[in-house]
C-alpha cells in the first residue's frame, strides 16, 4: 500500500466549524498490554508541514520510529505524556483509566487546547474537552500520528527500563504485552507488581489465580478488543 501522509484536514474543519484555535491531537498505547501502564500522548503541531514518512506508529519499524519521535520531539508545538498505573486499570477499567491518562496528558500541556482530535471511534475523554473521533486518526491525522509516534517509543523506552529489572519477562521485546517468552515467564514465576491483575490471561494460569482482582463493573478493556 502506498503511504498516504496525514493532512490538517480534521483540525482546519474542527477550527471552521467550531471556532477553535488549538487543537490537540491524543494517541493511546498500552491498552492490549499485560503489564505496564496505559500511556496517552497529546500533541499540538498547528498547521505546519509534517516530516516525511510520519504515520501511524504501528506501521513504522522500531529504528525509524525512534528517530521520527527524536524529531517530532522539536518539531511539534507542543506535547505531553499521560499516564494510568496498572493498579489505577485494575481499580477503575481501561475506559476510565484512558480518560484518566488523556486529562492528565492534556492538562500538562502549556497551553489549554480548545478541543482534541481523539483516534479512534469511542470518545473515552468526554467533557468538559470539545472532542472529534477520527477512525485511523494516527494514519490520517498530522496531529494524531505524532502523538501516537511520540507515546509508542515514550512507553516502548519506559517498559526496557522495567525489563532490567525483570529479565526473564523480556519487557524490551514484548513491552509488556503478550507474547510466548512473556507467558512462560508468568507461569513460573507469577506476575509482577507491574502486572494488570485483572486481566484475563490469570484465569488461564491456575498457580496464580488467586492473584486475580475483580471489579463490581465488567470493563477490563482487553475483553473490549479496541485495537484503533
Amino acid at each position: 500500500m502506498p503511504y498516504v501522509p496525514p493532512t490538517h484536514t480534521v483540525e482546519r474543519s474542527m477550527r471552521a466549524t467550531l471556532g477553535v484555535r488549538t487543537v490537540a491531537g491524543v494517541d493511546e498505547v498500552g491498552r492490549g498490554a499485560w503489564a505496564g501502564p496505559v500511556t496517552v500522548c497529546a500533541a499540538v503541531t498547528g498547521l505546519r508541514r509534517p516530516p516525511e514518512g510520519l504515520t501511524d506508529s504501528k506501521l513504522i519499524t522500531p529504528k525509524r520510529r525512534t528517530k521520527l519521535a527524536a524529531l517530532l520531539a522539536d518539531w511539534v508545538t507542543s506535547y505531553a505524556l499521560g499516564h494510568a498505573s496498572p493498579e489505577e486499570i485494575d481499580a477503575l477499567g481501561m475506559t476510565a483509566a484512558l480518560r484518566l491518562a488523556a486529562g492528565r496528558a492534556l492538562e500538562a500541556l502549556p497551553e489549554r487546547p480548545d478541543a482534541v482530535i481523539l483516534d479512534g471511534k469511542h470518545n473515552y475523554l468526554g467533557g468538559p474537552w470539545k472532542v472529534r473521533t477520527v477512525i485511523k486518526g494516527d494514519q490520517s491525522c498530522v496531529a494524531v500520528a505524532a502523538a501516537s509516534v511520540i507515546a509508542k517509543v515514550r512507553r516502548d523506552s519506559a517498559m526496557a527500563e522495567l525489563g532490567a529489572e525483570h529479565v526473564p519477562f523480556a519487557f524490551a521485546d514484548n513491552a509488556g504485552y503478550p507474547s510466548p517468552v512473556h507467558r512462560a515467564a508468568l507461569e513460573e514465576l507469577g506476575p509482577t507488581a507491574h502486572h494488570r491483575l485483572s486481566w484475563s490471561y490469570l484465569d488461564t494460569m491456575p498457580r496464580w489465580q488467586h492473584l486475580k482482582k475483580v471489579r463490581d463493573d465488567a470493563d477490563t478493556g482487553e475483553q473490549l478488543g479496541f485495537d484503533f
